[in-house]
């Protein structure tokens, strides 16, 4: 996991890029992606939504978060997962954030202030849970 974490670590203020899920640009789902494929949790050919992902590790649910596992966000009628991030320690995360469907190019991210950042995750309502990816048995 630390090797993982070490790699994507490097992405830090790339843009954001709307299904983006390689150095050229990553969205959410994308970056949590490279992060689980550097460590053999996933297959090389893998994609897979903020939805998906959350289906997937589910059974892994942890209560509080810790360095390494993943938080997620639901939209605001609690039915469908929207956003997903690393956690990095209890509080901050390791996300691609700020853009949406409209930021495909540099240029778009630049103006939606759209980059892959840390963060704290209570600074954005709708936490819909934490998941540890590592312990589920692949």
């Amino acid at each position: 996991m630390e090797i993982a974490l070490d790699y994507v670590m490097h992405y830090a203020g790339l843009w954001y890029k709307w299904g983006g899920d390689n150095p050229g640009g990553f969205d959410c789902s994308g970056l949590v992606i490279e992060y689980l494929k550097a460590a053999g949790k996933l297959p090389r050919k893998f994609d897979a939504t903020a939805q998906h992902l959350w289906d997937l590790y589910s059974d892994a649910q942890v209560e509080k978060p810790y360095r390494g596992c993943l938080v997620m966000w639901d939209n605001a009628s609690k039915t469908k997962i929207i956003h997903v991030e690393i956690m990095l320690n209890e509080v901050l995360a390791l996300g691609a954030s700020g853009g949406g469907s409209k930021t495909l190019t540099h240029a778009d991210a630049l103006k939606d202030n759209a980059y892959i950042k840390v963060r704290n995750v209570y600074s954005r309502s709708n936490i819909h849970g934490f998941v540890d990816p590592w312990k589920k048995i692949s």
